[in-house]
């Protein structure tokens, strides 16, 4: 996987067109498709991904910490509207995209600095023009579950290129 360093990285409009959101889902964890240049920020990647569901990988840093130290809600938030919305794209139809339109993250406990975790999340309603899903971020080493997280998103067709 490599991730996007400048624009001219990004996939242009005619190959998006031309998949299905899981194909390009595939394309980005099998390195024919740049990462987003976010992930690099907030040091998280793409795991896996299969219909309905994708598992993010990644571990806060100090730099994404809020002034009193610990991880701010901020990275929680970021992972999980990523997380969601990919487990979206899975599932839309060629000539299309996704956008979120609304998340909730709920946090359950504080995420020490550099614990790697893994955030999942799972597709619950993939219509004509919505997408629903939910996920979890837990901890790789101690399976603890740090929050979770629901979005709708708007499903729409990509203008012609």
């Amino acid at each position: 996987m490599f991730t996007a360093q400048s624009p001219a990285d990004l996939p242009d409009i005619a190959t998006m067109r031309s998949m299905s959101g899981l194909d390009f889902m595939f394309g980005i964890l099998n390195g024919d498709i740049s990462m987003p240049p976010i992930g690099q920020v907030m040091n998280y990647a793409l795991a896996e991904v299969a219909p309905g569901k994708v598992v993010f990988r990644g571990a806060p840093g100090f730099t994404h910490c809020n002034p009193m130290g610990g991880v701010h809600g901020g990275w929680y938030g970021t992972l999980l509207d990523s997380c969601l919305g990919c487990a979206v794209m899975t599932t839309v139809p060629k000539g299309s995209s996704y956008t979120t339109l609304e998340y909730k993250v709920n946090l359950s406990r504080a995420i020490p600095v550099d614990t790697e975790i893994l955030a999942t999340a799972w597709i619950d309603h993939a219509g004509r023009s919505t997408g629903t899903a939910h996920g979890e971020i837990r901890g790789v080493a101690d399976g603890k579950l740090y929050a979770t997280g629901s979005t709708t998103c708007l499903i729409m067709k990509l203008p012609e290129s």
